[in-house]
């Protein structure tokens, strides 16, 4: 069954006296455990799928099932409370919070999300600071560490609360090439390890390379529909 169905969404933005089609009709199903891509130049639509399917956005127009859950009829405390139950996010620039260390980063959405007893907060933290390769970077603030580790971390955080997708907007933009493939690489092994879905937007060459379907998008509509293997329009 799939995790996700897109179904004729549709977004409009009103700018002005100009009225701007951001998506148009856009069908697309995503599989549990899936590492998808979304792409295409600026102004395709790729962050605004991404803010539909993670409930920080509506469409306009047509149907999306989340994991079961037609969220465009969310409202603001249902769409939160689905965040903090099945999605996970990872941004470009990290978003840590400087004032907090490492392991109070990754801990944070487990105690503001999800309230989590302190004994289980304590072992997912210890299993996704070694799943990370961060297993003595626990004590460090995010000044103290690399732009990698800090997208380690950030995958992490991401990952802690058991999510079953997350959502990555231009996660290796600010990375050298060897970090941003390690970093890809990372993701694809929490992606076996855990079964989580991976869905990303971006400009990036070798994310778009590493991803097992890709999305291609023009003008808010989707072109194509590539798997390794072969294309399906």
């Amino acid at each position: 069954m799939a995790l996700i169905k897109a179904k004729n969404i549709s977004k409009d933005y009103q700018t002005e006296d100009v009225v701007v089609h951001a998506l148009q009709e856009v069908n697309f199903e995503i599989e549990p455990a899936s590492f998808v891509s979304f792409v295409g130049p600026s102004g395709s639509g790729k962050t605004t799928i991404l803010n539909i399917i993670g409930c920080l956005d509506k469409p306009s127009a047509g149907e999306l099932m989340v994991a079961d859950t037609e969220v465009a009829l969310l409202g603001r405390k249902e769409s939160a409370s689905f965040r903090g139950k099945h999605l996970g996010f990872i941004f470009q620039d990290f978003n840590l919070i400087p004032v907090l260390t490492v392991y109070e980063n990754i801990e944070y959405p487990l105690i503001m999300v999800q309230n989590i007893e302190p004994a289980e907060r304590r072992e997912r933290i210890s299993r996704m600071l070694v799943s990370v390769g961060m297993k003595d970077q626990g004590d460090k603030y995010p000044q103290q560490i690399s732009g990698g580790q800090k997208q380690r971390v950030a995958v992490a955080r991401a990952l802690v609360t058991h999510p079953a997708l997350v959502l990555a907007d231009e996660p290796t933009a600010n990375l050298d090439s060897q970090t941003a493939y390690a970093v890809i690489g990372l993701m694809k092994k929490m992606r076996d390890d855990f079964g989580t879905t991976f869905i990303f937007s971006t400009h990036d060459t070798k994310i778009v390379g590493e991803a097992e379907v890709i999305f291609r998008l023009e003008d808010g509509k989707l072109k194509a529909k590539e798997i390794k293997g072969g294309i399906k329009q």
